[in-house]
């Protein structure tokens, strides 16, 4: 399974075959939301990630909102889930990919390349009339190890020693990234000269991604497609950027803390 997308009927063809299935639900703004839906209902044998506890790091004075979490952390996460180093894993969420994503992108970080996104979410194996469980699945014994690489992100310094060679992308809408509002970060505005390629553009309004050629003519307007720097907010929407780069074969790397990095050392 190295391509990206997996769909239901795909799934629901892999399911107890070995395929590691992982939910991860998540509501910035009820971020208990996303387990008590996994509780109520989720695709049989799915493990539950959450965002902050598993998909990030405690939060510190920089680092922004949502730091990577520790590659030993989540490759034990993944190993007790039962993860080799060939286990097909599936992600999903119900929030067009904007949590999904952050998981595969993590995921393939730590070096494991056969993960795939659920196309339309959650909602399209509720539509499909596939199977919901309320179990949690009993701890296993995987054998991953991560293998990560740091090639694939960048830092607060990185951004401001080589900004001239960047190209920086901006993940988050329109309205946030002119400044007009904020509802979260204590400071609004952008990374000087980032380009704004809104995160949500990739999927339809029901969570499925766009054809293959809306991807390629989408970046073709950029005007360097070399040292590509996505970012959002705190590095979770902005993988959704990275899936969409990754479809139309362009190589971009994540600044993790992103908006909320930058703007934390308050002097921009």
């Amino acid at each position: 399974m190295n391509t990206p997308l997996i769909t239901a009927e795909q799934l629901q063809a892999q399911i107890g075959k070995g395929v590691v299935v992982i939910d991860c639900r998540f509501n910035l703004m009820d971020k208990n939301q996303g387990y008590q839906q996994y509780r109520a209902g989720h695709i049989p044998g799915a493990w539950y990630f959450h965002l902050e506890h598993d998909l990030s790091a405690p939060v510190a004075e920089h680092g922004g909102r949502h730091p990577l979490p520790g590659a030993d952390i989540l490759a034990d996460k993944l190993r007790r889930a039962g993860v080799n180093q060939q286990t097909p894993i599936v992600v999903y969420d119900d929030s067009r990919m904007a949590f999904a994503a952050r998981a595969w992108w993590l995921i393939r970080h730590l070096g494991h390349e056969h993960v795939a996104i659920l196309d339309g979410g959650y909602q399209a194996w509720c539509a499909l009339g596939g199977m919901q469980d309320r179990r949690e699945p009993a701890p296993r014994a995987g054998n991953f190890r991560a293998n990560f690489t740091t090639r694939d992100v960048v830092s607060y310094n990185d951004i401001q020693e080589q900004k001239s060679s960047m190209t920086l992308i901006d993940s988050r809408e329109a309205r946030r990234f002119a400044g007009l509002e904020e509802p979260i970060d204590p400071i609004a505005g952008h990374i000087p000269d980032a380009l704004n390629y809104p995160w949500q553009e990739v999927t339809n309004e029901q969570g499925y991604i766009k054809p293959a050629d809306w991807h390629q003519q989408r970046w073709q307007s950029l005007p360097d497609k070399h040292n590509l720097v996505v970012y959002c907010g705190s590095g979770v929407t902005a993988c959704v950027n990275l899936l969409s780069l990754y479809l139309s074969g362009i190589e971009a790397r994540l600044y993790p803390g992103s908006w909320s990095d930058w703007c934390s050392y308050q002097t921009h």
